[in-house]
């Protein structure tokens, strides 16, 4: 059993990090959130955040306000270490568990005999048992006497609070007494059903769910692609395909963006490239489906100059990973317009979700619509979905907004 005055140190205050922090805090439970960004551990201290999330930042002011959320540059001594910072991929999409290892190492002096510590970031196969060997190397001392788990979240951008007490979660220890440990721990503040495992397998899980995903996003890009050739209206073919009882296809795009759907395929395909052969498929389809969107605006923008003796102005509405969130990660759509940009196209992006992004000039939605020849869904954001469009514009719809499968 855990004490009353349980202390939480969460290492990463991102899109996980800080919910998950916010969330335990509201529980009466003591944590120290760590970021190595100064900017955002003072804006967090000052009850704001940094990201948008519906209901976050009404949650920071009030567990910060009531004493039970403090966010710093390193961490403190605690009961349990949370470990949940990006694991991006280098070269060749070979993981980069660097952030973990960095954490771990920043976490080393403050442990102690009984503490548990938590991987929640996702990972390669086997990471968690790595941590811990390294753990032990420089804390020989701990060996056996402290608690080491894995706990992937499985969380929707928009609903990540309600999702985080409510979903069910897999927890996977080095030892059934870690398991159980962790599982003790997460039932303080989850009302979803937790599941036991080991730690490989709880890391396998994470991939798995989201290369499941992939495959089957690719299935609907590879459609769209067959559609265009054919002639037929890909959103009107799902509607009815998904008539039948037993078929549900979900919704082509622009690709496949952020930090999940995106990523994390890689890490099984590059750790097991013979067994893997559907998954890097599909991947690739979902990268050329981005590719294929880029020439196609290419060759509409280029018939528009051969016929009017002009360059198009192109609005292209919506530049995060999904609809009506501000996540850029691994965006397609912002990948999209800054290639356009850099072959010289004359784009003028929208994205209502975001006041700024780097090195990229964005236009308020009435303007860009008003000044554009050609208009290009990107990302069905809520607010694209009534626009007005003129009909002498010429519209390219690549997320379906005004085809909607119903």
């Amino acid at each position: 059993m855990f004490k009353e005055s349980l202390k939480v140190v969460v290492m990463g205050l991102g899109y996980i990090g800080l919910p998950t922090s916010a969330l335990i805090a509201s529980k009466g439970i003591y944590v120290h959130g760590v970021d190595v960004n100064k900017k955002i551990v003072n804006t967090i201290n000052k009850g704001h955040v940094h990201i948008v999330e519906p209901d976050l930042e009404g949650l920071v002011y009030k567990v910060v306000k009531d004493g039970f959320l403090k966010a710093d540059t390193k961490p403190t001594e605690a009961d349990v270490f949370i470990i949940a910072v990006p694991t991006p991929f280098k070269e060749n999409h070979l993981p980069d568990i660097s952030y973990v290892e960095s954490a771990i190492k920043m976490i080393l002096p403050y442990l102690s005999p009984s503490n548990l510590v938590i991987i929640e970031s996702t990972c390669p196969i086997g990471t968690t048992e790595k941590m811990y060997e390294l753990l032990i190397q420089e804390r020989p001392e701990l060996k056996r006497k402290i608690f080491m788990a894995y706990c992937p979240e499985r969380v929707l951008p928009g609903k990540i609070l309600y999702e985080l007490e409510h979903n069910d979660r897999v927890i996977g220890g080095i030892s059934p007494e870690s398991t159980k440990k962790a599982k003790e721990f997460y039932a303080l503040f989850v009302k979803g059903e937790l599941f036991e495992t080991d730690a490989k397998t709880a890391e396998m899980c994470k991939l798995v769910e989201n290369a499941y995903r992939d495959v089957n996003i690719a299935f609907a890009n590879e459609l769209s692609l067959i559609c265009d050739k054919a002639g037929i209206n890909v959103w009107e073919l799902i509607k009815l395909a998904n008539r039948h009882p037993r078929v549900n296809i979900l919704q082509p795009g622009v690709g496949v963006g952020g930090h999940c759907i995106a990523v994390d395929p890689w890490f099984l395909i590059t750790q097991y490239p013979e067994e893997s052969k559907l998954m890097k498929a599909a991947r690739e389809v979902n990268l050329y489906k981005t590719e294929w969107v880029i020439n196609k605006i290419k060759e509409k923008a280029k018939e528009f100059k051969e016929k009017s003796g002009k360059k198009p102005k192109i609005a292209c509405l919506g530049l995060t990973y999904k609809p009506d969130i501000d996540d850029l990660r691994e965006s397609p759509s912002l990948y999209i317009v800054k290639k356009l940009l850099e072959e010289g196209l004359d784009i003028l992006p929208v994205e209502p979700n975001v006041k700024k992004i780097e090195g990229l000039k964005l236009y308020n939605l009435e303007i860009a619509l008003q000044e554009s020849d050609i208009i290009v869904f990107l990302v069905a954001h809520k607010v694209f979905k009534n626009v007005k469009l003129a009909n002498n514009k010429l519209i390219l719809d690549f997320c379906g907004i005004k085809n909607k499968i119903k």
